[in-house]
């Protein structure tokens, strides 16, 4: 299965996929950074926003919350998770906004998806482009040089067309700008056993080349990748949380 078909072809899956994701955790952390960092409006938009589930949590702490994605059916399950917001299928690389916004999230590591360092680029400066000043840009990141690629995290599910076995994990070679994120589901029938295999080209980017990037456009503040606590990062872990300040 090539490419982004896991989210097309199996987009009625992917909340299967992610069924181990505590969302209100991250949603509400989300919350609690921009009470601390934000300029107190409502008005939040989410980037690669799925099916939805962060975006149900910011409507029911009273945001004015939307969405955008470049997979419509994502977007059409968002549309009936969450009919109050608005949706919009864009490139969160080259992303507009009717009104500037308060709060831009992107949930998931899925800044990573801007592939190359370039459109990386372009997404900050898209964000930079929908914020209200003293807006915040919340997201979190993996760091290129702390990447296990024997490091696998995985889950097991239930769901009535069988059981299913999701497996996903970073691949890095060691230099250029390339990663790669693997995925692997197996699903289990009584009657016969499918696997599917798929890799999503990603952006590599260490931590300092990171802040390098956001630093002319916001004040960045890097955390600890921890939605229970609000810490700094120890310098050495390989996942954080960044919070940026539009300048």
């Amino acid at each position: 299965m090539p490419g982004n078909a896991l989210y097309t072809d199996l987009s009625g899956y992917y909340d299967l996929m992610c069924a181990d994701i505590d969302y209100q955790a991250q949603s509400h952390c989300v919350h609690r950074l921009y009470q601390l960092f934000g300029n107190g409006g409502d008005r939040h938009l989410d980037l690669a926003c799925g099916t939805g589930p962060h975006v149900r949590h910011f409507i029911d702490a009273d945001y004015q919350s939307a969405g955008l994605d470049i997979n419509q059916p994502m977007l059409d399950r968002a549309s009936i998770r969450c009919p109050e917001a608005r949706f919009s299928l864009q490139d969160m690389c080259s992303f507009t906004v009717e009104e500037p916004v308060d709060l831009i999230t992107c949930f998931l590591y899925s800044i990573h998806y801007s592939a190359s360092v370039e459109r990386l680029k372009a997404c900050i400066a898209s964000v930079y482009g929908a914020l209200v000043d003293h807006g915040v840009f919340c997201f979190n990141a993996v760091d290129k040089n702390a990447i296990d690629n024997n490091s696998f995290v995985s889950h097991i599910a239930n769901h009535p067309e069988g059981l299913f076995n999701f497996s996903s994990c970073w691949h890095y070679v060691g230099e250029g700008e390339r990663q790669s994120l693997k995925l692997r589901i197996e699903k289990i029938t009584a009657d016969e056993r499918q696997v599917w295999h798929d890799e999503h080209p990603m952006v590599a980017i260490s931590f300092d080349e990171l802040q390098t990037l956001l630093q002319p456009y916001f004040e960045v503040h890097v955390l600890a990748h921890d939605y229970e606590k609000i810490i700094p990062w120890d310098g050495t872990s390989g996942n954080a949380v960044f919070v940026c300040v539009k300048i």
